[in-house]
């Protein structure tokens, strides 16, 4: 892989223990691992590739921790456009039912591309539906192509319409073959090693989707296996009144009761989480993958950030599928993620580096990813490089936080493994128009 060598940013922004914002910083790389952050003084002279990044902000690379990538071919959808949650999900899962592995590829590579656009290097992905011989794996071999570090979930819904569920039976699967074949995936594609490219997680979609039986036994498969756990949790009000009518306890209850808190676990959304509720999350290393824009856009709410920080919550963000958020911009979603907490508790309740640090660190930390989400030696060479002289960024006395409060941009490069997945604003992996028109071409067969 060869040696790195990235020097002159007007700011480089560690995220390390001491959160240190390095101007005139660079850092230098061998095969993907940093071995040097600092100034030109203390880095190697040389090195197999050397980027000036003047004029530039740096930061450890955006880790995006919920998305469902499929949903990027049903975005506006009119008949989903002003729904509730529950709604919406009842007027798309009849249109998902159509798509197939060709669907499950190209809409991850344009997730993925967008998302490497706005600084992600590393995302995961909550695929829950497998219509008409869809599998993990689709979307897996299409991350492979476009260079970003990928957190595939398999996930499920059990419990159809008949029995009470929300999901229409037609999308349902047998909860035997959804046990054999998570089992499958992770034998196949998880890498639990430093640097891992690809990771397996269980994700049944939701309370109100699989059964209690379900939750329990994907979590002792995943901990037999040693992989993580995702869902949906306490997302609106009715997903909280679904939880007291059907289980008699409130979701963080449920989640506890089917073994499914820990710091193997992330929950996505989280807005109706109580003050009880976040203690045991605080208490049992529980992640969260802070959805903004898709909360405002379904009107499920704004969730309790503050208070969890504040209770040593492990939070990320989650830019959430596209028919929800539209968008995938991992920037902007830490923006969103800072204005809902201002407009919620005040304008000083949230910083702006508190988002980015949420954005980065955070993620990490919720993905259980210690050799990401920082600049330092040892760390995976994964980073965004923005260009002050944008017209977002023009005029900004505080590059750093600027980088919340302003556009937000696009990144100049994008960097994973110290590969250029983004250089000069332009995806370097995969051949984004002849991707795009692919995408809108599925789009239209949907459509029509």
């Amino acid at each position: 892989m060869g040696t790195l060598l990235i020097h002159g940013a007007d700011c480089l922004v560690t995220m390390d223990q001491d959160r240190r914002e390095i101007s005139g910083g660079g850092l230098f790389a061998r095969d993907g691992v940093i071995e040097a952050v600092g100034t030109r003084d203390v880095l190697p002279a040389e090195a197999d590739e050397l980027l000036d990044l003047t004029g530039h902000v740096v930061i450890p690379g955006l880790i995006n921790t919920h998305h469902h990538f499929y949903q990027n071919l049903t975005r506006a959808v009119p008949a989903a456009q002003d729904a509730l949650l529950f709604g919406w999900l009842q007027t798309l899962y009849p249109i998902w039912s159509r798509m197939g592995p060709d669907d499950i590829h190209v809409s991850t590579q344009v997730a993925l591309a967008e998302l490497a656009l706005s600084g992600c290097t590393c995302s995961s992905d909550h695929l829950y539906i497998f219509p008409n011989g869809a599998r993990l794996d689709d979307e897996i071999d299409a991350a492979k192509e476009t260079g970003v570090r990928l957190h595939a979930t398999r996930g499920a819904m059990s419990v159809g319409e008949s029995k009470g569920g929300l999901p229409p039976d037609f999308l349902v699967e047998d909860e035997a073959h959804i046990l054999d074949d998570s089992l499958r995936a992770i034998q196949a594609h998880h890498d639990p090693e430093p640097g891992a490219m690809i990771r397996v997680a269980v994700a049944p979609c939701s309370p109100f989707s699989v059964s209690r039986e379900l939750m329990r036994d994907a979590a002792i498969l995943a901990r037999d296996q040693g992989v993580m756990m995702h869902t949906h949790l306490a997302e609106n009000d009715d997903d909280i009144a679904y939880s007291e009518a059907t289980f008699g306890c409130r979701p963080g209850q449920y989640a506890e009761d089917v073994g499914w808190t820990g710091q193997d676990v992330w929950h996505a959304h989280c807005v109706k989480l109580d003050a009880g509720e976040i203690d045991l999350f605080a208490r049992s290393r529980t992640g969260v993958a802070h959805c903004p824009c898709s909360n405002m856009r379904l009107g499920s709410g704004i969730a309790p950030v503050r208070a969890m920080l504040d209770a040593g919550v492990n939070v990320g963000i989650g830019v959430d599928g596209s028919a929800s958020n539209d968008g995938a911009n991992l920037l902007s979603e830490a923006r969103q993620a800072m204005l809902l907490q201002r407009v919620n508790l005040g304008a000083d309740s949230l910083s702006a580096r508190e988002a980015l640090e949420m954005a980065t660190l955070g993620g990490a930390r919720v993905l259980r990813r210690d050799d990401l989400g920082s600049l330092d030696v040892g760390k995976r060479a994964d980073f965004a490089a923005y260009d002050l002289a944008s017209i977002q960024m023009s005029g900004t006395w505080d590059p750093v936080a600027a980088l919340a409060l302003c556009g937000p941009p696009q990144a100049s490069h994008t960097v994973v493994e110290g590969r250029f997945v983004v250089r000069n604003g332009c995806m370097t992996t995969i051949d984004l128009p002849i991707v795009l028109e692919h995408h809108r071409e599925r789009t239209q067969q949907l459509i029509s």
